[in-house]
């Protein structure tokens, strides 16, 4: 009975951004869109940035410096456009969204900042601070893969409902959950690009941890492949995977195992039907990295 009763408060918690969207994607630049238009130019204040404190929900551990001096010299010419988001505590303020923005305007050597205060739950400062990052930052595998599990948990909703929340693909959130289950040293070096994603989800669908620790330390030392590492493991009877791969060629839909396998690739929805292929993001952000996926460069 008791668990029932904290599922169902966890629910009730999370329920901030789903009132805002229904069964729409979340778009975190449309969130703050909605609170910015809502707020009437009075409420927008000005605080001080030394009484600023990071969200502790926060995913982000690591920001990149030279974006942040750039930033820093746009701000420092212009001012900082748009207010940040804080939530009031029993010490000044702990940032919701615009975390870079405070940073960048220390940096040009501003003394305050505009702000809009919002009393958030819990909760509610979780999803926007895990939103902002998955839509607006370039995230590591493993800080994307943690920020997923955290919506899971704190919403208390499947991985199912969370990619279609955030219009990814069922099973890009599946093999990035998986990140999660591998040897922490594994998970160090995605952290530090020395294994990429590729390599990563081939590791995190074999059995046993010795094997993905030998693998691992080949990938550095030998420079394997992601095809490479793929054809070593399912060539040899001793890597045992964790759940056989469905190809299922033969599906009501001709081209479903196409459509899956480009899912996978992609990590967003696609559709192959009628001699046409539908491939679905949320916002810019989303459509460039599909770009860089698919090797598509535009411009001069």
């Amino acid at each position: 009975m008791e668990a029932n009763n904290q599922n169902s408060k966890r629910r009730a918690l999370g329920r901030g951004l789903e009132e805002l969207f229904y069964n729409e994607p979340i778009d975190y630049n449309k969130v703050e869109e909605k609170i910015i238009d809502t707020t009437p130019k009075e409420e927008i204040t000005m605080i001080k940035l030394d009484e600023l404190r990071s969200n502790p929900y926060q995913p982000r551990k690591i920001f990149d410096q030279e974006a942040l001096e750039e930033l820093a010299v746009s701000i420092k010419a212009h001012g900082v456009f748009q207010p940040i988001i804080v939530k009031q505590s029993i010490k000044g303020y702990e940032i919701i969204a615009g975390e870079r923005r405070v940073k960048a305007s220390k940096i040009s050597g501003l003394t305050e900042i505009p702000a809009i205060i919002r009393d958030f739950n819990d909760t509610q400062m979780m999803e926007i601070a895990l939103l902002e990052n998955l839509q607006r930052e370039n995230l590591s595998a493993i800080e994307e893969s943690s920020a997923y599990k955290k919506l899971i948990e704190t919403l208390a909703i499947t991985q199912e409902e969370l990619a279609n929340r955030l219009g990814k693909s069922r099973s890009h959130i599946t093999n990035m959950l998986g990140l999660l289950t591998l040897p922490e040293e594994i998970q160090i070096a995605i952290g530090n690009k020395k294994i990429s994603m590729g390599h990563a989800r081939v590791l995190s669908k074999l059995k046993d941890k010795n094997q993905q620790q030998e693998l691992a330390e080949k990938i550095i030392k030998e420079g394997l492949s992601v095809r490479q590492l793929e054809d070593l493991t399912n060539s040899k009877e001793e890597f045992v995977r964790t759940h056989k791969i469905k190809k299922n060629k033969n599906d009501s839909n001709e081209y479903q195992y196409i459509q899956e396998e480009m899912c996978e690739k992609l990590g967003t929805k696609v559709k192959v039907k009628h001699n046409k292929i539908e491939i679905s993001f949320v916002n810019g952000n989303d459509l460039n990295r599909l770009l860089e996926i698919m090797n598509i460069q535009l411009g001069g």
